[in-house]
Parts: structure tokens; sequence; C-alpha cells
């Protein structure tokens, strides 16, 4: 049998690509499978990304693996600890051994007629080609770009005397012990390094052009420990993971319908956490809750480095750089020894492969997603898109416990293929992520859409998406069987 011929391929070997994995060796062994990823590890984003204090900003009893309890007593992990996570779900699975690495997917074809798709890759090293075919092909390669983050053009940037680091390329040498450390930016990878680095700096100045919302979360749930002491392991892990699924969805729909007073809160928190250091106008956004991105202090520690005097936070815009730091359009200068731009992500859909149907150009930019992992007129082709408002392995899960329902439905019909249309005669497209946050809308326009209503629309609800993936028929209008 042609060793690069499987039922199905898995690109990527990060969190989605693993747990993607885990579950088919669970739920459908019959079925033959490879990972191929590009680079030399498994871990994705937490393998790539070594800056300080990197960490999860959602609860781990939730961004875990339904099947594989979480026992380390904090509920936000810090990057090592979810990679080791992520190392023994692929060991204690067998995943490790159906992984090649140095595989990056360049195209993706499906011949119609055959009912298979071929994957073309090359190695980065080596730049050798490779094929591999499979009938069913799920993308777990995550949506940014892997070689570089985000970094606007600033004026005079060249004048600069000291080094400019976006926290993608984080260099292992960096020593910031009693230096004078500017933050460019404000959203949860800045929130994240700023008090890491406080705690050795002489002072870190987080510089945003405009305010985000930061709550304070405890990082030791003590329900979770009293749950923990009740229950078997099995069960308590349940009980809590559902208990912070119902407070995430909670809080959501108070943002969603309540906006003005879950704004007063969240503000008011702040106001509690920073002391003497003043929350207007660094803490008040000019946007409702949940619009963006919400980012998590664990134990309030970034709200604890600005009290201590350790950290500030400057609201206003970017002049130019100088030699020794960077000019405000307010006339301030901020003096600087290191400037971190903590800018966003570059992002780019599935990996950047070129789509084809029988060797024909295929535009996914064109596609509307349908229940959240497939597109319109691809065959045999899954996508693990998460949520943007709680965990994103709650939906990665979801979507392949779909999956492995589908597959076996499949087989049960002697059906080879299976591809979504839209039949509705008024889909309005809606962009795919639902936020308005810098990254995502530099990005929508190569982004596959959403459309307004369902099973178009993605409603980031985990209860509506339970129901609608685990538990309503695979067999849909919408679906032609092959």
């Amino acid at each position: 049998m042609n060793s690069n011929h499987k039922d199905v391929i898995i690109i990527g070997a990060g969190l989605s690509g693993i747990g993607a994995a885990c579950h088919l060796s669970r739920k459908n062994p019959n079925k033959s499978y490879l990972i191929l990823e590009a680079r030399t590890e498994v871990g994705g984003t937490w393998s790539l990304f070594q800056y300080p204090g990197i960490r999860s900003d959602s609860d781990m009893y939730t961004f875990g693996y339904s099947f594989k309890t979480w026992e380390d007593k904090n509920s936000f992990a810090q990057g090592a600890t979810i990679l080791n996570y992520i190392n023994e779900a692929a060991d204690e699975y067998k995943v490790r051994e159906h992984i090649r690495y140095q595989q990056k997917a360049v195209t993706f074809n499906f011949n119609t007629h055959a009912k298979l798709w071929t994957i073309s890759t090359i190695n980065p090293v080596t730049n050798e080609k490779s094929l591999y075919t499979c009938q069913f092909l799920f993308s777990c390669s995550g949506y940014y770009n892997y070689t570089k983050g985000y970094t606007p053009e600033f004026k005079d940037q060249s004048l600069f005397n000291g080094p400019i680091i976006h926290p993608q390329q984080w260099p292992s040498d960096m020593a910031v012990a009693n230096k004078k450390i500017v933050v460019i930016g404000s959203g949860a990878t800045a929130v994240t390094i700023v008090p890491e680095l406080a705690a050795e700096a002489e002072k870190v100045t987080m510089l945003q052009r405009s305010p985000t919302y930061i709550a304070a979360l405890p990082n030791h749930d003590k329900m979770a420990a009293k749950l923990k002491r009740w229950f078997p392991k099995k069960m308590a892990y349940k009980l809590i993971r559902y208990k912070n699924i119902l407070y995430t969805i909670v809080f959501y729909n108070l943002c969603q319908y309540f906006p003005e007073k879950m704004k007063n809160f969240i503000i008011n928190g702040a106001k509690k956490g920073l002391g003497d250091f003043p929350v207007d106008p660094h803490f008040i956004p000019n946007y409702n809750p949940w619009e963006q991105r919400f980012c998590i202090a664990p134990n309030g520690d970034f709200f604890r480095a600005i009290r201590k005097g350790k950290a500030a936070v400057v609201t206003n815009h970017i002049d130019r750089f100088v030699p020794n730091g960077i000019v405000l359009q307010s006339g301030e200068t901020l003096e600087a020894d290191i400037i971190i731009t903590a800018t966003g992500l570059d992002l780019v859909a599935f990996g950047g492969v070129q789509f084809q149907i029988d060797s024909k150009p295929f535009d996914v930019s064109k596609s509307f997603v349908y229940k959240g992992l497939m597109l319109s007129d691809l065959p045999n082709f899954f996508i693990f898109v998460g949520y943007t408002n709680a965990s994103w392995t709650l939906k990665s899960d979801l979507t392949s416990e779909y999956i492995s329902r589908a597959l076996h439905y499949l087989d049960k019909h002697h059906y080879k293929a299976m591809k979504v249309q839209v039949i509705e005669t008024n889909l309005q497209p809606i962009p795919l992520l639902n936020l308005n946050s810098g990254y995502i809308t530099r990005a929508a326009k190569t982004l596959p859409s959403q459309g307004n209503k369902a099973p178009w629309r993605m409603y980031q609800n985990y209860i509506l998406d339970y129901k609608m993936l685990r538990i309503d028929a695979i067999n849909d209008k919408r679906i032609t069987f092959s």
C-alpha cells in the first residue's frame, strides 16, 4: 500500500490537529491517517511562540480537550505547560507515529472522478517536493502566518538605537533586566507580556492607540478544586468544564444585551485593581464588550504591575521613532532601550495553500462556511474554526465529533464523498470571524464567509453548536452524497 495515501490527511500538528487525530483514533479507528506538519515539532502556536509569559487567555478546563483531563491547578496555563499537555495527548493516543514533519502544503487538488484529494508539499529546508493522496482532508493549520507577525511601518523606525522585536520572533538571548521597554499594542499579547517584563525591567510602558477591555480573573478556581475533591477525576473535569462553558455563555450574552452595564462593571473592576493609576482614558474602550477580543489578567497581574509603578499605560498615537525612543503626537517622548511591537498577527487563509478542483483554481473566499466546518462546493474538506468568544478547543472538539459521525454515515451508506451547497436564494455574506479587531478586518477578503442564517451562520454558542453538530442528523438537503 502506498505510504503516502491515507483515508484522512490532517494539515498541522498544533492543538487542533493533534486533537483531531486523537478523536479519529478514538472514534474511527478503521480510518488510516497522516498529519503533515510544516515545522519540526508538535504544538503549533505553543511551540512557536517563545515570548515571556506566553499563556492561554482561555481557562484550561475548556481550552483542554474533552477526552483528556486538565490536571494543573492553574486555570490559565503557561505556554510550556500547554505544550506538554498537547504532547501527552499525542503520546497517549499514539499520534506521533502518524506525523510527517517539514511538509508544508502548497496545493490541494480534488479529483471529482476518483473522489480523492492530492496534496503537494515542499520541505522548507531541502525544497524537496512530495505528493500525498487521501479521501478526506482536515485543515488544522491555524489562521495566521507562522513566518512573521503584523508590524506596521513607523516613521523613522531605522533611527532607533535599540532592538525592535515582534513577540512572534522573540530572541532566546534577549536581556531585559534594568531596561526601559515600550510595548506597542493593547491586545492579549501586550497584556500578557507587560507584567512578565516588569518583574525585571526598569520600566515597561504599554503604548496603545485605544483601550481594550481587561478583566482580572483568579488563576486558581476554588470551585474546581472542590469538585476535584468531591467527584472522580473524569466526572469532576466534565462538571468544571460545563460550569465554565455556562459562565462564558452567560457573560458573553450579558455583554450583548446589556452592553452599557457590563462596560461599567468591567471598568469598575479595572479601577479596583489599578489603585491610583487613572482609568480614564486608558481603560475605557470606545466599543462595547466583546466587539473585539477580551483580555484576561490572571490574578490581576497586569494591574498589579501598574499599581506597583513597574509598568504604565500611555494612550496616544506615534509620531515618529527617535534614537532613544518614540515621539508621540502629543509631543511627549517615551524613552526606550527596547521596543516590542505587539501589533497583531498576519492572518493567512489555510496556510496560504492554493485550492483546485480537477486541477482548476478554486477560490475559497467565494465559499460559505457550513456549520462552521465545511466550505460550500468543496467536497470532503473539513475546517476547524474555533470560537472567538470562548475557548478555541470547544469548537474544534465539536467539529471532530461531527466529522466522526459523518465518516460513520458515509461508510454505512457506501458513499465516498459529501459536498455541501448553498440552496438558499438570498443568503447574505457576513465576515467569518465576528470581531472588528485589526488583524481580522485586514484579512477578511481572503477568508470564506459565513451566512446570515443557520446552518451557514456561526452563532458562537456552544449549546446551539452542540445540538447542531452532535445531535442533528448528518443528512441534510444541502449535502450531496456520492
